[in-house]
C-alpha cells in the first residue's frame, strides 16, 4: 500500500531551513523508508516512541529525526529537528498517552 506524506506547516519551515544537500538525502528517505513501510521498525532508522501519543514514530536521516504520525493512509510529518535538539523538542511538542 501507498502512502501519501503530508507535511504540517512547522515541518515544511524546518526542511527549508536545511541545506540544499541535506534536504535532497531527507526527500529520498521519506521516499524509500515512509511511503510503503512506514511504521516497519528497525535497529538504526525507525523507532517506535513509547510512552507518547503523538509523535508515534521517529525516523533517523544523519544528524537529523523527523517525528511523524501513521495514519490509515497517510503520514503526517510533524517535525523535522537536528539531532542535538530532538530531545527538547519532544519534551515541548510531544503528547503523553
Amino acid at each position: 500500500m501507498r502512502f501519501a506524506i503530508v507535511l504540517a506547516p512547522e515541518a515544511i519551515e524546518d526542511f527549508r531551513a536545511l541545506k540544499a544537500s541535506v534536504r535532497s538525502t531527507l526527500r529520498d528517505a521519506l521516499e524509500t523508508h515512509l511511503r510503503y513501510e512506514p511504521a516497519k521498525t528497525s535497529r538504526s532508522r525507525i523507532k517506535r516512541l513509547r510512552g507518547l501519543a503523538r509523535p508515534q514514530c521517529r525516523l533517523r536521516v544523519g544528524d537529523v529525526r523527523v517525528f511523524y504520525d501513521v495514519s490509515a493512509e497517510t503520514i503526517e510529518v510533524l517535525a523535522i529537528v537536528p539531532k542535538s535538539e530532538a530531545a527538547k523538542w519532544l519534551e515541548q511538542f510531544g503528547s503523553p498517552e
